[in-house]
Protein backbone atom coordinates (compact mmCIF):
# COMPACT_ATOMS: atom_id res chain seq x y z
CA UNK A 1 0.00 0.00 0.00
CA UNK A 2 1.31 3.44 -0.61
CA UNK A 3 1.94 5.96 2.11
CA UNK A 4 -0.99 8.83 2.05
CA UNK A 5 0.36 12.09 1.19
CA UNK A 6 -0.17 15.20 3.16
CA UNK A 7 -2.56 17.82 1.25
CA UNK A 8 -1.63 21.16 1.13
CA UNK A 9 -4.65 22.93 2.24
CA UNK A 10 -5.42 26.57 2.40
CA UNK A 11 -8.31 26.95 4.79
CA UNK A 12 -10.31 24.72 6.93
CA UNK A 13 -13.50 24.74 5.37
CA UNK A 14 -12.70 20.78 5.00
CA UNK A 15 -13.48 20.63 8.17
CA UNK A 16 -17.07 19.65 9.49
CA UNK A 17 -19.36 22.63 8.92
CA UNK A 18 -23.45 23.16 8.79
CA UNK A 19 -22.72 23.72 5.21
CA UNK A 20 -21.31 20.21 3.90
CA UNK A 21 -24.03 17.86 1.88
CA UNK A 22 -21.38 15.35 1.44
CA UNK A 23 -17.93 14.21 2.74
CA UNK A 24 -14.89 11.69 1.49
CA UNK A 25 -12.64 10.83 4.28
CA UNK A 26 -9.53 8.39 3.96
CA UNK A 27 -11.67 7.02 0.58
CA UNK A 28 -9.01 4.37 -0.53
CA UNK A 29 -10.01 2.23 -4.19
CA UNK A 30 -7.74 -1.12 -4.93
CA UNK A 31 -8.13 -2.28 -7.98
CA UNK A 32 -9.09 -7.01 -7.62
CA UNK A 33 -5.21 -7.65 -7.50
CA UNK A 34 -4.79 -5.15 -4.37
CA UNK A 35 -3.19 -2.55 -5.86
CA UNK A 36 -4.18 1.02 -4.22
CA UNK A 37 -5.38 3.37 -6.72
CA UNK A 38 -6.65 5.69 -4.43
CA UNK A 39 -4.38 6.52 -1.08
CA UNK A 40 -6.85 7.80 1.54
CA UNK A 41 -8.78 10.90 -0.49
CA UNK A 42 -10.45 13.64 2.06
CA UNK A 43 -12.63 16.64 0.38
CA UNK A 44 -16.23 18.21 1.33
CA UNK A 45 -19.10 19.44 -1.09
CA UNK A 46 -21.15 22.40 0.42
CA UNK A 47 -24.49 23.54 -1.02
CA UNK A 48 -24.86 26.19 -3.65
CA UNK A 49 -20.34 25.71 -3.84
CA UNK A 50 -18.65 23.88 -6.56
CA UNK A 51 -15.40 22.26 -5.95
CA UNK A 52 -12.99 21.58 -8.56
CA UNK A 53 -11.45 18.21 -9.14
CA UNK A 54 -8.52 18.53 -11.74
CA UNK A 55 -5.29 16.23 -12.48
CA UNK A 56 -4.22 15.00 -15.57
CA UNK A 57 -5.45 11.60 -16.78
CA UNK A 58 -5.11 9.17 -14.59
CA UNK A 59 -4.45 10.77 -11.69
CA UNK A 60 -7.61 9.43 -9.82
CA UNK A 61 -9.96 12.30 -10.57
CA UNK A 62 -12.76 10.13 -12.35
CA UNK A 63 -12.33 7.29 -9.63
CA UNK A 64 -13.33 9.83 -6.90
CA UNK A 65 -15.79 11.47 -8.47
CA UNK A 66 -17.42 8.16 -9.49
CA UNK A 67 -16.95 6.55 -5.79
CA UNK A 68 -19.15 9.55 -4.65
CA UNK A 69 -22.29 7.75 -6.69
CA UNK A 70 -21.18 4.46 -4.89
CA UNK A 71 -19.66 3.28 -8.47
CA UNK A 72 -16.71 1.45 -9.24
CA UNK A 73 -15.31 1.30 -12.71
CA UNK A 74 -14.74 -2.48 -13.66
CA UNK A 75 -11.21 -3.87 -12.16
CA UNK A 76 -11.70 -1.31 -9.43
CA UNK A 77 -13.42 -1.67 -5.77
CA UNK A 78 -14.18 -0.40 -2.56
CA UNK A 79 -10.95 -0.06 0.16
CA UNK A 80 -11.74 1.37 2.83
CA UNK A 81 -12.94 4.75 3.77
CA UNK A 82 -16.42 6.73 3.88
CA UNK A 83 -18.16 8.66 1.56
CA UNK A 84 -21.27 10.39 3.28
CA UNK A 85 -24.57 12.46 2.19
CA UNK A 86 -26.86 14.26 4.16
CA UNK A 87 -29.60 14.93 1.98
CA UNK A 88 -31.87 17.73 2.30
CA UNK A 89 -33.56 18.51 5.66
CA UNK A 90 -32.07 14.95 7.22
CA UNK A 91 -29.65 15.71 9.71
CA UNK A 92 -28.60 11.88 9.45
CA UNK A 93 -25.49 10.94 7.34
CA UNK A 94 -26.30 8.47 4.81
CA UNK A 95 -23.23 6.19 4.34
CA UNK A 96 -23.05 5.67 0.55
CA UNK A 97 -20.60 2.90 0.36
CA UNK A 98 -22.77 0.56 3.03
CA UNK A 99 -25.88 0.94 1.03
CA UNK A 100 -27.39 -2.19 -0.89
CA UNK A 101 -27.58 -2.28 -4.51
CA UNK A 102 -31.09 -1.36 -5.00
CA UNK A 103 -30.64 1.89 -2.21
CA UNK A 104 -27.80 3.22 -4.04
CA UNK A 105 -29.46 3.19 -7.67
CA UNK A 106 -32.49 4.93 -5.74
CA UNK A 107 -29.89 7.46 -4.40
CA UNK A 108 -28.46 8.29 -8.11
CA UNK A 109 -30.60 10.45 -10.11
CA UNK A 110 -32.46 11.57 -7.08
CA UNK A 111 -30.04 12.66 -4.52
CA UNK A 112 -26.76 12.72 -6.54
CA UNK A 113 -26.61 12.99 -10.03
CA UNK A 114 -24.31 12.77 -12.82
CA UNK A 115 -23.45 14.91 -16.03
CA UNK A 116 -20.90 12.72 -18.51
CA UNK A 117 -18.48 14.07 -20.49
CA UNK A 118 -20.34 13.11 -23.92
CA UNK A 119 -23.91 13.71 -24.41
CA UNK A 120 -24.14 12.52 -27.64
CA UNK A 121 -22.92 8.90 -25.70
CA UNK A 122 -25.19 9.72 -22.81
CA UNK A 123 -28.60 10.43 -24.20
CA UNK A 124 -30.84 7.45 -26.26
CA UNK A 125 -31.15 8.24 -29.67
CA UNK A 126 -34.45 6.60 -29.92
CA UNK A 127 -36.30 8.71 -27.54
CA UNK A 128 -37.24 12.25 -27.77
CA UNK A 129 -35.56 14.58 -25.47
CA UNK A 130 -38.41 15.21 -23.89
CA UNK A 131 -39.61 11.42 -22.66
CA UNK A 132 -35.69 11.32 -21.51
CA UNK A 133 -36.17 13.41 -18.93
CA UNK A 134 -40.05 12.52 -17.86
CA UNK A 135 -37.96 8.99 -17.81
CA UNK A 136 -36.04 10.19 -14.91
CA UNK A 137 -38.64 11.65 -12.92
CA UNK A 138 -41.08 8.48 -13.49
CA UNK A 139 -38.36 6.14 -12.02
CA UNK A 140 -38.03 8.23 -8.86
CA UNK A 141 -41.71 8.29 -8.72
CA UNK A 142 -41.19 12.81 -8.56
CA UNK A 143 -44.93 14.39 -7.14
CA UNK A 144 -47.76 12.52 -6.99
CA UNK A 145 -49.33 13.10 -10.41
CA UNK A 146 -48.75 12.80 -14.06
CA UNK A 147 -49.42 17.05 -14.23
CA UNK A 148 -46.28 17.19 -11.61
CA UNK A 149 -44.28 15.50 -13.61
CA UNK A 150 -45.35 17.09 -17.30
CA UNK A 151 -44.95 20.65 -15.94
CA UNK A 152 -41.47 19.51 -14.45
CA UNK A 153 -40.56 18.40 -17.52
CA UNK A 154 -41.28 22.42 -19.21
CA UNK A 155 -39.71 23.91 -16.30
CA UNK A 156 -36.42 22.21 -16.15
CA UNK A 157 -36.13 22.98 -19.94
CA UNK A 158 -36.48 26.82 -19.55
CA UNK A 159 -34.49 26.29 -16.51
CA UNK A 160 -31.45 25.28 -18.51
CA UNK A 161 -32.27 27.76 -21.34
CA UNK A 162 -34.06 25.68 -23.46
CA UNK A 163 -37.66 25.84 -24.99
CA UNK A 164 -40.03 23.94 -22.42
CA UNK A 165 -42.96 23.73 -25.09
CA UNK A 166 -44.08 20.16 -26.33
CA UNK A 167 -42.98 20.97 -29.93
CA UNK A 168 -39.12 21.20 -28.93
CA UNK A 169 -39.62 17.97 -26.13
CA UNK A 170 -40.49 15.82 -29.39
CA UNK A 171 -37.27 16.21 -31.09
CA UNK A 172 -34.66 13.86 -31.18
CA UNK A 173 -31.01 14.30 -29.52
CA UNK A 174 -29.35 14.57 -33.61
CA UNK A 175 -31.52 17.32 -34.52
CA UNK A 176 -29.82 19.65 -31.43
CA UNK A 177 -26.58 20.61 -30.99
CA UNK A 178 -23.91 19.71 -28.94
CA UNK A 179 -24.39 22.42 -26.66
CA UNK A 180 -28.08 21.70 -26.62
CA UNK A 181 -27.51 17.89 -25.94
CA UNK A 182 -25.35 18.92 -23.30
CA UNK A 183 -28.05 21.23 -21.50
CA UNK A 184 -30.75 18.43 -21.99
CA UNK A 185 -28.18 16.43 -19.39
CA UNK A 186 -28.45 19.33 -17.42
CA UNK A 187 -31.85 19.44 -17.30
CA UNK A 188 -31.91 15.59 -17.01
CA UNK A 189 -29.48 15.83 -13.72
CA UNK A 190 -31.41 18.61 -11.85
CA UNK A 191 -34.73 16.85 -12.63
CA UNK A 192 -35.51 15.65 -8.94
CA UNK A 193 -34.04 18.85 -7.24
CA UNK A 194 -30.46 16.34 -6.20
CA UNK A 195 -28.04 17.64 -3.45
CA UNK A 196 -25.18 16.58 -5.18
CA UNK A 197 -24.29 16.92 -8.60
CA UNK A 198 -20.99 15.38 -9.84
CA UNK A 199 -20.19 16.69 -13.39
CA UNK A 200 -17.40 14.74 -15.28
CA UNK A 201 -15.65 17.19 -17.86
CA UNK A 202 -19.20 18.02 -19.35
CA UNK A 203 -17.38 20.89 -21.70
CA UNK A 204 -14.33 18.89 -23.05
CA UNK A 205 -14.65 18.89 -26.76
CA UNK A 206 -16.95 22.07 -27.01
CA UNK A 207 -16.21 25.30 -28.51
CA UNK A 208 -15.48 28.06 -26.39
CA UNK A 209 -19.00 30.20 -27.09
CA UNK A 210 -21.15 26.93 -26.34
CA UNK A 211 -18.49 26.29 -23.81
CA UNK A 212 -19.75 29.71 -21.85
CA UNK A 213 -23.00 28.66 -22.57
CA UNK A 214 -23.00 25.36 -21.00
CA UNK A 215 -20.77 26.54 -17.96
CA UNK A 216 -23.35 29.79 -16.95
CA UNK A 217 -26.12 27.17 -17.16
CA UNK A 218 -23.97 25.15 -14.70
CA UNK A 219 -23.13 27.50 -12.58
CA UNK A 220 -26.88 29.35 -12.55
CA UNK A 221 -28.38 25.93 -11.24
CA UNK A 222 -26.35 25.27 -8.55
CA UNK A 223 -26.55 28.06 -7.19
CA UNK A 224 -30.29 29.06 -7.82
CA UNK A 225 -31.02 25.15 -6.45
CA UNK A 226 -28.53 25.31 -3.62
CA UNK A 227 -26.89 21.99 -4.98
CA UNK A 228 -23.27 20.49 -3.78
CA UNK A 229 -21.26 20.76 -7.24
CA UNK A 230 -18.02 18.24 -8.00
CA UNK A 231 -16.30 19.59 -11.39
CA UNK A 232 -13.69 16.88 -12.63
CA UNK A 233 -12.19 18.40 -15.02
CA UNK A 234 -8.21 19.04 -16.61
CA UNK A 235 -8.74 22.41 -17.76
CA UNK A 236 -7.74 24.99 -15.31
CA UNK A 237 -8.80 27.84 -17.02
CA UNK A 238 -12.76 26.68 -16.75
CA UNK A 239 -12.02 26.16 -12.79
CA UNK A 240 -11.31 29.70 -12.90
CA UNK A 241 -14.25 30.47 -14.24
CA UNK A 242 -16.81 27.72 -12.60
CA UNK A 243 -15.18 26.66 -9.28
CA UNK A 244 -15.11 28.02 -5.98
CA UNK A 245 -12.63 25.57 -4.20
CA UNK A 246 -10.01 23.20 -6.26
CA UNK A 247 -8.55 20.42 -5.06
CA UNK A 248 -5.65 19.22 -7.13
CA UNK A 249 -4.89 15.04 -7.28
CA UNK A 250 -1.74 13.77 -8.17
CA UNK A 251 -1.30 9.77 -9.11
CA UNK A 252 -4.10 8.74 -6.32
CA UNK A 253 -3.44 11.11 -4.02
CA UNK A 254 -5.08 14.49 -3.41
CA UNK A 255 -1.82 17.37 -3.16
CA UNK A 256 -3.85 21.08 -3.41
CA UNK A 257 -6.92 22.15 -1.99
CA UNK A 258 -8.06 25.30 -0.96
CA UNK A 259 -10.07 28.78 -2.80
CA UNK A 260 -9.67 28.65 -6.64
CA UNK A 261 -8.04 32.22 -6.26
CA UNK A 262 -5.28 30.84 -3.34
CA UNK A 263 -4.52 27.50 -5.21
CA UNK A 264 -4.43 28.97 -8.44
CA UNK A 265 -3.01 32.54 -8.10
CA UNK A 266 -0.81 31.07 -5.07
CA UNK A 267 -0.04 27.11 -5.62
CA UNK A 268 1.80 25.74 -3.23
CA UNK A 269 2.80 22.24 -4.71
CA UNK A 270 5.07 21.82 -6.98
CA UNK A 271 2.43 19.83 -8.89
CA UNK A 272 -0.26 22.34 -8.91
CA UNK A 273 2.62 25.12 -10.26
CA UNK A 274 3.60 22.48 -13.18
CA UNK A 275 0.19 22.61 -14.10
CA UNK A 276 -0.19 26.33 -14.30
CA UNK A 277 2.87 26.81 -16.01
CA UNK A 278 1.58 24.57 -18.79
CA UNK A 279 -1.68 26.39 -18.88
CA UNK A 280 -2.03 28.32 -22.48
CA UNK A 281 -3.25 32.01 -21.87
CA UNK A 282 -4.51 34.32 -24.75
CA UNK A 283 -2.41 37.25 -23.94
CA UNK A 284 0.96 34.76 -24.59
CA UNK A 285 3.06 35.82 -21.59
CA UNK A 286 4.51 32.99 -21.27
CA UNK A 287 6.15 30.29 -23.89
CA UNK A 288 4.50 26.70 -22.94
CA UNK A 289 6.06 23.81 -23.22
CA UNK A 290 9.42 24.44 -23.14
CA UNK A 291 9.97 22.32 -19.64
CA UNK A 292 8.16 19.61 -21.50
CA UNK A 293 9.74 19.81 -24.74
CA UNK A 294 13.69 19.45 -22.77
CA UNK A 295 12.19 16.67 -20.76
CA UNK A 296 11.46 14.68 -23.90
CA UNK A 297 14.37 15.73 -25.80
CA UNK A 298 16.76 12.68 -26.60
CA UNK A 299 20.37 12.03 -24.63
CA UNK A 300 23.16 12.98 -26.01
CA UNK A 301 24.47 9.31 -25.97
CA UNK A 302 21.65 8.29 -28.17
CA UNK A 303 22.21 7.36 -31.63
CA UNK A 304 19.03 9.79 -33.10
CA UNK A 305 19.04 11.79 -36.38
CA UNK A 306 16.45 13.90 -37.99
CA UNK A 307 15.38 12.69 -41.69
CA UNK A 308 15.04 16.03 -43.41
CA UNK A 309 17.39 18.90 -41.88
CA UNK A 310 19.85 18.59 -39.24
CA UNK A 311 19.57 21.09 -36.04
CA UNK A 312 22.71 22.58 -36.63
CA UNK A 313 21.38 25.25 -39.19
CA UNK A 314 17.63 26.22 -39.04
CA UNK A 315 16.69 26.33 -42.97
CA UNK A 316 15.80 29.83 -44.81
CA UNK A 317 12.27 30.82 -45.20
CA UNK A 318 11.16 29.72 -48.49
CA UNK A 319 12.23 26.28 -48.99
CA UNK A 320 15.76 26.07 -48.91
CA UNK A 321 18.24 25.69 -46.36
CA UNK A 322 20.58 27.76 -45.83
CA UNK A 323 23.47 26.26 -48.26
CA UNK A 324 20.47 26.41 -51.18
CA UNK A 325 19.54 23.25 -51.34
CA UNK A 326 15.62 22.57 -51.35
CA UNK A 327 13.72 21.23 -48.38
CA UNK A 328 10.27 19.84 -47.48
CA UNK A 329 10.81 17.91 -51.00
CA UNK A 330 9.68 19.04 -54.55
CA UNK A 331 10.69 22.39 -56.27
CA UNK A 332 9.35 25.51 -55.10
CA UNK A 333 7.94 28.56 -56.65
CA UNK A 334 9.52 31.25 -56.83
CA UNK A 335 6.85 33.36 -56.28
CA UNK A 336 3.73 31.24 -55.94
CA UNK A 337 3.10 30.41 -51.85
CA UNK A 338 3.87 26.80 -50.98
CA UNK A 339 0.44 26.29 -50.01
CA UNK A 340 -2.73 28.36 -51.86
CA UNK A 341 -6.51 27.78 -51.32
CA UNK A 342 -8.38 29.70 -53.93
CA UNK A 343 -11.92 30.62 -53.88
CA UNK A 344 -12.90 27.47 -52.24
CA UNK A 345 -16.74 26.74 -51.74
CA UNK A 346 -18.64 23.29 -50.88
CA UNK A 347 -22.81 23.29 -50.14
CA UNK A 348 -24.92 20.34 -49.33
CA UNK A 349 -28.19 21.11 -50.94
CA UNK A 350 -29.25 25.12 -49.93
CA UNK A 351 -26.75 24.19 -46.76
CA UNK A 352 -23.13 26.89 -47.64
CA UNK A 353 -20.64 25.14 -45.77
CA UNK A 354 -17.94 26.82 -47.22
CA UNK A 355 -17.98 30.21 -48.95
CA UNK A 356 -15.11 31.47 -50.93
CA UNK A 357 -12.15 31.06 -48.60
CA UNK A 358 -8.83 32.23 -49.79
CA UNK A 359 -5.21 31.51 -47.93
CA UNK A 360 -1.98 30.73 -48.43
CA UNK A 361 0.53 29.34 -46.11
CA UNK A 362 4.58 29.62 -46.45
CA UNK A 363 7.46 27.27 -45.40
CA UNK A 364 7.61 27.05 -41.89
CA UNK A 365 4.28 29.03 -41.02
CA UNK A 366 1.65 28.25 -39.16
CA UNK A 367 -2.04 29.11 -39.66
CA UNK A 368 -4.43 28.85 -37.22
CA UNK A 369 -8.26 27.81 -38.14
CA UNK A 370 -10.63 28.90 -35.63
CA UNK A 371 -13.95 28.60 -35.25
CA UNK A 372 -17.15 27.15 -33.48
CA UNK A 373 -18.27 23.41 -34.33
CA UNK A 374 -20.12 23.81 -37.38
CA UNK A 375 -18.33 27.15 -38.93
CA UNK A 376 -16.67 24.74 -41.60
CA UNK A 377 -12.96 24.65 -40.09
CA UNK A 378 -12.84 20.64 -40.48
CA UNK A 379 -14.76 20.71 -43.87
CA UNK A 380 -12.15 23.38 -45.24
CA UNK A 381 -9.18 20.89 -44.02
CA UNK A 382 -9.95 18.08 -45.91
CA UNK A 383 -10.45 19.91 -49.09
CA UNK A 384 -6.93 20.95 -48.06
CA UNK A 385 -5.94 17.19 -47.53
CA UNK A 386 -8.02 15.82 -50.52
CA UNK A 387 -10.26 13.73 -48.16
CA UNK A 388 -13.22 15.89 -49.51
CA UNK A 389 -13.54 16.21 -52.93
CA UNK A 390 -17.27 18.61 -53.06
CA UNK A 391 -15.84 21.08 -53.56
CA UNK A 392 -15.14 24.38 -55.62
CA UNK A 393 -12.50 26.79 -56.25
CA UNK A 394 -9.02 25.10 -56.39
CA UNK A 395 -6.21 24.19 -53.90
CA UNK A 396 -2.16 24.87 -55.13
CA UNK A 397 0.32 23.25 -53.78
CA UNK A 398 4.16 25.30 -54.94
CA UNK A 399 2.02 26.95 -57.77
CA UNK A 400 0.68 23.60 -58.96
CA UNK A 401 -3.19 22.99 -58.94
CA UNK A 402 -4.33 19.59 -56.93
CA UNK A 403 -7.02 17.33 -57.70
CA UNK A 404 -9.84 17.08 -55.92
CA UNK A 405 -9.70 13.93 -54.29
CA UNK A 406 -6.36 12.56 -52.66
CA UNK A 407 -6.72 8.96 -54.63
CA UNK A 408 -5.92 11.28 -58.01
CA UNK A 409 -3.18 13.59 -57.16
CA UNK A 410 0.32 12.28 -57.59
CA UNK A 411 2.18 10.44 -55.11
CA UNK A 412 4.61 13.74 -54.20
CA UNK A 413 1.77 15.61 -53.65
CA UNK A 414 -0.14 13.24 -51.42
CA UNK A 415 2.68 13.02 -49.33
CA UNK A 416 3.04 16.49 -49.54
CA UNK A 417 -0.02 17.54 -47.61
CA UNK A 418 -0.45 14.96 -44.86
CA UNK A 419 -3.44 15.15 -41.95
CA UNK A 420 -3.25 14.24 -38.10
CA UNK A 421 -6.67 13.14 -36.78
CA UNK A 422 -8.30 14.21 -33.68
CA UNK A 423 -8.22 10.86 -31.87
CA UNK A 424 -5.27 9.20 -31.71
CA UNK A 425 -7.04 6.55 -30.52
CA UNK A 426 -9.14 5.76 -33.92
CA UNK A 427 -6.90 6.81 -36.34
CA UNK A 428 -4.45 4.07 -34.96
CA UNK A 429 -4.96 0.69 -35.71
CA UNK A 430 -5.24 -1.46 -32.13
CA UNK A 431 -4.14 -5.10 -33.85
CA UNK A 432 -0.92 -3.80 -35.17
CA UNK A 433 2.30 -2.25 -33.30
CA UNK A 434 3.28 1.45 -33.86
CA UNK A 435 6.34 0.37 -36.05
CA UNK A 436 3.38 -1.53 -38.47
CA UNK A 437 1.28 1.34 -38.50
CA UNK A 438 3.90 4.22 -39.25
CA UNK A 439 5.50 2.15 -41.94
CA UNK A 440 2.13 2.02 -44.17
CA UNK A 441 2.68 5.52 -45.60
CA UNK A 442 5.58 4.43 -46.69
CA UNK A 443 4.17 0.78 -48.09
CA UNK A 444 1.91 2.84 -50.29
CA UNK A 445 4.33 5.49 -51.81
CA UNK A 446 6.51 2.48 -52.56
CA UNK A 447 9.67 3.94 -51.76
CA UNK A 448 12.75 1.90 -50.49
CA UNK A 449 13.31 -1.42 -48.81
CA UNK A 450 11.98 -3.31 -46.01
CA UNK A 451 15.44 -2.08 -43.90
CA UNK A 452 15.15 1.46 -44.98
CA UNK A 453 11.32 2.17 -44.27
CA UNK A 454 12.04 0.79 -41.01
CA UNK A 455 15.23 3.15 -41.01
CA UNK A 456 13.35 5.86 -41.32
CA UNK A 457 10.10 4.90 -39.22
CA UNK A 458 12.74 5.28 -36.35
CA UNK A 459 13.57 8.55 -36.80
CA UNK A 460 10.06 9.55 -37.45
CA UNK A 461 9.96 8.16 -33.71
CA UNK A 462 12.77 9.81 -32.27
CA UNK A 463 12.11 12.78 -33.74
CA UNK A 464 8.74 13.03 -31.96
CA UNK A 465 10.90 12.20 -28.87
CA UNK A 466 9.15 8.87 -28.20
CA UNK A 467 12.18 6.95 -29.14
CA UNK A 468 12.91 4.00 -31.81
CA UNK A 469 11.85 1.75 -28.76
CA UNK A 470 7.86 2.09 -29.61
CA UNK A 471 8.25 0.42 -32.78
CA UNK A 472 7.18 -2.68 -31.29
CA UNK A 473 4.56 -1.26 -28.92
CA UNK A 474 0.81 -1.52 -29.79
CA UNK A 475 -1.57 2.05 -28.95
CA UNK A 476 -3.40 0.10 -26.00
CA UNK A 477 0.11 0.37 -23.73
CA UNK A 478 0.61 3.97 -24.92
CA UNK A 479 -0.91 7.19 -22.45
CA UNK A 480 -2.94 10.02 -25.01
CA UNK A 481 -0.35 12.30 -25.83
CA UNK A 482 1.99 9.61 -26.71
CA UNK A 483 -0.39 8.01 -29.28
CA UNK A 484 -0.92 11.76 -30.38
CA UNK A 485 3.03 11.68 -31.38
CA UNK A 486 2.82 8.34 -32.74
CA UNK A 487 -0.13 9.97 -35.00
CA UNK A 488 2.20 12.81 -35.28
CA UNK A 489 5.43 10.43 -36.57
CA UNK A 490 3.02 9.04 -38.85
CA UNK A 491 2.34 11.97 -40.80
CA UNK A 492 6.25 12.48 -41.00
CA UNK A 493 7.39 9.74 -42.87
CA UNK A 494 6.89 11.09 -45.89
CA UNK A 495 8.86 14.32 -45.24
CA UNK A 496 5.73 16.19 -46.00
CA UNK A 497 5.56 20.08 -46.37
CA UNK A 498 2.21 20.69 -44.99
CA UNK A 499 0.84 19.11 -42.04
CA UNK A 500 -2.63 19.37 -41.60
CA UNK A 501 -3.96 19.15 -37.49
CA UNK A 502 -7.33 18.75 -36.76
CA UNK A 503 -7.97 19.20 -32.93
CA UNK A 504 -5.34 17.40 -31.74
CA UNK A 505 -4.56 18.71 -28.66
CA UNK A 506 -8.60 19.09 -27.50
CA UNK A 507 -9.02 15.67 -25.25
CA UNK A 508 -5.39 16.19 -23.66
CA UNK A 509 -4.00 17.48 -20.47
CA UNK A 510 -2.70 20.76 -20.29
CA UNK A 511 0.80 19.14 -19.53
CA UNK A 512 0.51 16.77 -22.49
CA UNK A 513 -0.77 19.65 -24.23
CA UNK A 514 1.96 22.09 -24.33
CA UNK A 515 4.63 19.14 -24.64
CA UNK A 516 2.76 18.70 -28.10
CA UNK A 517 3.08 22.27 -28.65
CA UNK A 518 6.64 22.08 -28.06
CA UNK A 519 6.76 19.95 -30.29
CA UNK A 520 5.66 21.10 -33.22
CA UNK A 521 7.47 24.29 -32.81
CA UNK A 522 10.41 22.26 -33.20
CA UNK A 523 9.43 20.51 -36.33
CA UNK A 524 8.32 23.83 -37.82
CA UNK A 525 12.24 25.03 -36.75
CA UNK A 526 13.91 22.07 -37.75
CA UNK A 527 12.07 21.01 -41.11
CA UNK A 528 10.42 24.91 -42.02
CA UNK A 529 7.77 21.91 -41.91
CA UNK A 530 4.07 24.18 -42.93
CA UNK A 531 0.72 23.90 -40.63
CA UNK A 532 -2.87 24.71 -40.92
CA UNK A 533 -3.66 23.89 -37.08
CA UNK A 534 -7.54 22.98 -36.46
CA UNK A 535 -8.89 24.12 -33.29
CA UNK A 536 -12.07 25.50 -31.17
CA UNK A 537 -9.05 26.51 -28.32
CA UNK A 538 -7.79 30.62 -29.02
CA UNK A 539 -6.23 30.28 -26.08
CA UNK A 540 -3.17 28.50 -27.91
CA UNK A 541 -3.47 30.86 -31.26
CA UNK A 542 -0.46 32.96 -29.65
CA UNK A 543 1.66 29.92 -28.54
CA UNK A 544 1.72 28.34 -32.07
CA UNK A 545 0.27 30.30 -34.93
CA UNK A 546 1.93 33.08 -36.53
CA UNK A 547 -1.56 33.88 -38.58
CA UNK A 548 -5.35 33.90 -37.46
CA UNK A 549 -8.07 32.78 -40.22
CA UNK A 550 -11.70 32.91 -38.02
CA UNK A 551 -14.07 31.31 -39.61
CA UNK A 552 -17.69 31.64 -39.37
CA UNK A 553 -20.52 30.24 -41.04
CA UNK A 554 -18.24 29.12 -43.95
CA UNK A 555 -16.66 32.50 -44.27
CA UNK A 556 -13.14 33.43 -43.05
CA UNK A 557 -14.24 37.19 -41.21
CA UNK A 558 -10.89 37.98 -39.99
CA UNK A 559 -7.59 36.74 -41.27
CA UNK A 560 -4.16 38.01 -40.62
CA UNK A 561 -1.27 38.07 -37.97
CA UNK A 562 -2.54 36.19 -34.80
CA UNK A 563 -1.60 39.35 -32.58
CA UNK A 564 -2.99 41.74 -34.82
CA UNK A 565 -6.44 39.82 -35.08
CA UNK A 566 -6.48 39.05 -31.23
CA UNK A 567 -5.61 42.38 -30.26
CA UNK A 568 -7.41 44.67 -33.25
CA UNK A 569 -10.39 42.02 -34.04
CA UNK A 570 -12.48 43.34 -37.09
CA UNK A 571 -15.45 41.36 -36.94
CA UNK A 572 -18.13 41.38 -33.83
CA UNK A 573 -17.95 37.24 -34.12
CA UNK A 574 -14.35 37.07 -33.60
CA UNK A 575 -14.82 39.69 -30.83
CA UNK A 576 -17.50 37.86 -29.02
CA UNK A 577 -15.52 34.19 -29.32
CA UNK A 578 -12.35 36.32 -27.31
CA UNK A 579 -15.09 37.23 -24.83
CA UNK A 580 -15.74 33.50 -24.08
CA UNK A 581 -12.17 32.48 -23.62
CA UNK A 582 -11.80 31.47 -20.02
CA UNK A 583 -9.34 33.58 -18.67
CA UNK A 584 -6.61 33.55 -15.68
Amino acid sequence: MSPKTQTVRHDDANEPNEKIVLRVTDLKVVTNAGDEILHGVDFALSRGEILGLVGESGSGKTTAGLACMGHFREGLKFGSGSVSIWPRGDATAVEVLDLSEVAVRDLRGSRIAYIPQDPALSLNPAMRVGEQIREVLDIHGFGSSDRERTDRVAEVLVDVGLPGDKTYQKRWPHQLSGGQQQRIGIAMAFAMYPDVLILDEPTTGLDVSTQSVVLDTIRQMTVANNVAGLYITHDLAVIKDISDRVAVMLRGDLVEEGPVSAVLDHPQHEYTQMLMSAVPDLDGRKTIGDGAAEANKPSEDDDQTHILVSTGEKPSPGGTDSDGSESGGGAASATAPLLEVKDIALAYGKAQILNGINLTLEPGECTMLLGESGSGKTTLSQCVAGLNDDYTGSVKLRGTELERSTRKRSNEQRVGIQYVFQSPFSSLNPRRSIGQSLTVPLEMSGEGTAASRKAVVEEALDSVRLGRSFYHRRPGDLSGGERQRAAIARALVNAPSVMVCDEITSALDVSVQASIVALLRTLREERQLAMLFVTHNIALSRHIADNLAVLNKGKIVDYGPTAQVLENPTHEYTRALIADVPKF
